[in-house]
């Protein structure tokens, strides 16, 4: 069973769970992934082919309110 996470260029990216049959159906599933604004990483390993992903941070929020200087 693959790493259900791995650090690739220091950032965290998750397994999506599927192993790919062809790179054909990887490379679709990484551009429908990529549409969808997150970052993937293709892994072979030996026969097996895997996706890894994480979300771009496009904005980021905080809640409560600002620290006193």
């Amino acid at each position: 069973m693959p790493d259900s996470s791995r650090i690739i260029n220091g950032k965290k990216f998750m397994w999506d769970g599927v192993v790919y049959e062809s790179k054909e159906k990887a490379q679709e599933v990484t551009e429908k992934y990529r549409s969808d604004n997150f970052e993937v990483e293709f892994i072979e390993e030996g026969a097996k082919l895997l996706l890894y992903t994480r979300r771009k941070v496009t904005k980021i929020v905080l809640e409560g309110e600002a620290p006193q200087a």
